[in-house]
């Protein structure tokens, strides 16, 4: 029982305090208490009849939204409201559990993008805040996605930001230029949620993964918020978004630079655009 010398005395271990959090612990703590109640779950409901002809409305689709604003205003991806069957009608449920019908104003498939509005929603409404325009994302910084994955109520995942400017092919077929791409995961039902850095403010909307077994492997992307507050307000004030430019779909720079071809390679030009009108092409196959 005597000590050696030399050996340095310790003192009783000290059992650690219930409850204690790690800085970095807390911080996400706080993000999602602040962002959960403005994410929502979106359901797109559809009209169908059953043997005896009786007609009932069934749940044809769900996802992730999240407030815009206080007037009722929400986002979420085209692809979650838009079934290729009409305009359909929506149910949003909010972090109270109440449940509000929404009509659909517009959007924009070609980021998808999708903003609903509340019907009748008479309780307080607190958004997200936005990140800066004059803030840029850096690749490593922290990345908090929450959503509804599998209809399983506001869930949260942490991650990183894996890489920025990501072209990925959209929902409308055209590529989406800029998108984040996180390891944060990502799940069906999380389409159209928010994705947050570490001070709450939101940086993107969850859209996609990239996967062979349809579960996250660690690969997801997200429009940047800079592409939603472009077209969010468009939308609100119009129902529908102006795209500026020709009407052509370019070949991304890196493969014309690889066929050895200066220039812009038309691989899409949009029926009705000026491009159209001036006898522009795109690329054919033999």
């Amino acid at each position: 029982g005597r000590r050696c010398p030399g050996q340095p005395q310790r003192g009783p271990v000290r059992a650690p305090t219930p409850g204690a959090r790690l800085e970095a612990e807390q911080n996400v703590i706080d993000v999602f208490r602040a962002a959960a109640p403005a994410t929502v779950f979106v359901t797109k409901k559809q009209m169908v009849r059953d043997l005896s002809m009786r007609a009932l409305e069934i749940p044809a689709g769900t996802g992730t939204g999240f407030l815009w604003d206080a007037q009722g205003h929400v986002v979420t991806n085209y692809h979650v409201v838009d079934s290729g069957r009409g305009q359909g009608r929506f149910a949003v449920t909010l972090h109270s559990q109440k449940t509000y019908d929404a009509e659909l104003l517009g959007g924009d498939p070609n980021k998808d993008v999708a903003v609903l509005k509340l019907i009748g929603c008479d309780e307080p409404l607190t958004p997200l805040p936005l990140l800066p325009p004059d803030v840029k994302l850096e690749v490593g910084q922290t990345a908090v996605a929450i959503g509804n994955p599998f209809g399983l109520d506001h869930t949260l995942t942490t991650g990183v930001i894996s890489a920025l400017g990501r072209e990925v092919q959209g929902y409308g077929g055209v590529t989406i230029r800029d998108m984040i791409q996180t390891d944060a995961s990502i799940n069906p039902g999380n389409s159209g949620g928010p994705l947050l850095d570490s001070g709450g403010y939101l940086i993107g909307m969850n859209t996609m993964i990239f996967s062979k077994t349809g579960s996250s492997a660690g690969i997801g992307f997200a429009v940047p918020v800079s592409a939603v507050r472009r077209v969010v307000p468009q939308v609100i004030q119009t129902g529908r978004v102006e795209i500026p430019g020709i009407g052509i779909e370019p070949l991304p720079d890196h493969y014309a630079a690889r066929a050895g071809i200066a220039g812009v390679v038309i691989t899409r030009v949009f029926p009705g655009s000026p491009a159209q009108l001036a006898g522009l092409r795109g690329l054919q196959q033999d």
